[in-house]
């Protein structure tokens, strides 16, 4: 069966075989950051949301470095953080990044040349599911959800595309979809 969870060896096996950091990938409200820390426990790896550090290096949060300084310098930010937090090959993490860093060529690049890119994908009644639980998600204000969602998804899956391993999460635990990434990884590595 698919959802089989890995055993402790197994997982260990896998670990053992990681030569640099797993970056997540995707649309927002696929799970990166919640499967990102169930997977980084699993790894025995840290867990970095690349948001949270932007924020931290900012002393501002996302929406408001959007409304004062715009998405441009947002995404240069981004990719400074993202730079620096893969820019370490002694230390292996798991790192959630937001949706759209993915997107961005430079940015891209830099997580293809220095980790493993896993794309989170997910249909767009989940998305929207998950999305309506959070109101922080500056790409969503003034606008239908769901048509922003699409929308989004079109543009950027070709984008997301770019990355060697794919997973769908779905309505199933998080811990599902981290063992599909540990099985996507194996037959990957």
């Amino acid at each position: 069966m698919e959802h089989d969870t890995l055993s402790h060896t197994q997982i260990q096996r896998i670990a053992g075989r990681l030569d640099r950091s797993v970056v997540l990938v995707g649309m927002m409200g696929v799970g990166k950051t919640t499967v990102g820390r169930k997977l980084a426990g699993l790894l025995g790896l840290s867990f970095v949301d690349a948001d949270e550090e932007i924020e931290r290096a900012a002393h501002m949060t996302i929406p408001d470095i959007f409304a004062q300084y715009g998405e441009p310098y947002f995404r240069d930010g981004e990719r400074r953080v993202i730079a620096r937090l893969v820019g370490n090959s002694e230390t292996h993490q798991v790192l959630a990044t937001g949706g759209g860093a993915f997107v961005d060529p430079a940015t891209r690049q830099l997580i293809l040349d220095r980790a493993i890119a896993v794309w989170i994908d997910s249909d767009l009644d989940t998305l929207v599911e998950r999305v309506g639980r959070k109101d922080n998600r500056p790409l969503l204000r003034g606008g239908n959800p769901r048509e922003i969602l699409a929308r989004l998804h079109a543009e950027r899956a070709p984008l997301y595309a770019h990355a060697p391993i794919r997973v769908i999460s779905a309505h199933q635990p998080h811990g599902v979809t981290a063992h599909m990434i540990l099985k996507a990884i194996d037959a990957w590595l």
